[in-house]
């Protein structure tokens, strides 16, 4: 049997059903868009079994993008849950056939409280789209199910057009890049976004030594630090340089060497550093990448504050 050539025919039945969706498309989308930005309140989605499910994700997406929104089982929403919905939101309920028994069930009580009502189906002169303010069409040529039992080319659609409406709504409230964060803080976007160097950098038990202090003591304080570097400060604490295992492999080779001179002989005397520790903790990321070095050092009027380092980055998961 061929797998891959079912495959290919599934995904082309889909593809099919979202061009056809493509082309039928007009204003019922612009009063859908409408409807849900005017709202006070929350959007909420509803719908039954694999509608129920791809609802689920559209009410998910819809928060995550500035629309308040959450998912209502109808089942749920009969035995209590409608108290959930105000007279300030709106519901989106989904059914293919529109006449999903559970589903039709809660419609009278939603208009009762006059709630505007979205319908995704595939008839608009089902009891759904009947009931519906805005009836945006589900409908496709054919599932890719063999069957055309399970719903398939459908529940794309339905997912596909969820994601539409999202989008559409992020332009109408001009959404941009800082409000998804908002949203994600715990993402990798938001940290980007939000952590500050100062929120990472180490400021107790810094390895700090004078500028007189021999190279084997010096030593001796790199590897309690644990951070691969020693910082070497002048008799008011002002950052005279940095000492690193690097500069350390490479005094072994010096003719010069000797464990018994200042260890600030063999050190960087111009280590990079910052003073901005409102600065992001990606651009501090990028500068330690782009001047290939382990760790920046933050100061104030020359004088070290604590230090940031990539593994603590890393471990961050600043990227």
């Amino acid at each position: 049997m061929n797998y891959a050539a079912i495959a290919k025919e599934v995904l082309k039945t889909e593809a099919e059903a979202l061009e056809a969706a493509c082309q039928r498309i007009g204003s019922d989308i612009d009063e859908a868009v409408k409807l849900i930005a005017s709202l006070k309140g929350k959007l909420i989605v509803t719908g039954v079994g694999k509608s129920g499910l791809v609802g689920s994700k559209m009410a998910a997406t819809f928060a995550s993008t500035g629309t308040p929104s959450f998912f209502i089982h109808p089942t749920e929403a009969l035995h209590g849950d409608l108290g959930m919905i105000g007279k300030e939101d709106g519901v989106m309920a989904i059914s293919y056939s529109g006449e999903s028994e559970e589903l039709v069930r809660i419609l009278p009580h939603i208009k009762r409280f006059d709630i505007p009502l979205i319908g995704m189906s595939a008839r608009k002169e089902s009891t759904l789209g009947r009931y519906s303010d805005v009836f945006l069409s589900i409908a496709v040529p054919k599932e890719a199910c063999p069957l055309q039992a399970a719903p398939t080319a459908s529940t794309t659609l339905t997912m596909a057009l969820g994601d539409a409406l999202a989008v559409c709504l992020m332009k109408k409230r001009n959404f941009k890049i800082d409000d998804f964060a908002s949203f994600h803080p715990g993402g990798s976007l938001g940290k980007r976004l939000f952590v500050k160097v100062k929120d990472l950098m180490r400021t107790k038990n810094l390895p700090i030594i004078g500028e007189e202090t021999p190279l084997k003591e010096a030593i001796v304080v790199m590897s309690e630090g644990k951070l691969g570097n020693v910082l070497i400060t002048d008799s008011e604490g002002r950052l005279k340089g940095v000492l690193s295992d690097g500069d350390l492999r490479r005094a072994l080779m010096s003719e010069e060497f000797s464990l018994h001179k200042p260890a600030i002989e063999f050190a960087s005397k111009n280590p990079k550093s910052i003073e901005e520790e409102q600065m992001l903790a990606s651009d501090a990321l990028r500068l330690i990448e782009q001047y290939k070095i382990q760790m920046l050092v933050v100061t104030q009027d020359g004088k070290i504050k604590g230090v940031l380092h990539i593994h603590d980055l890393v471990e961050a998961g600043i990227k």
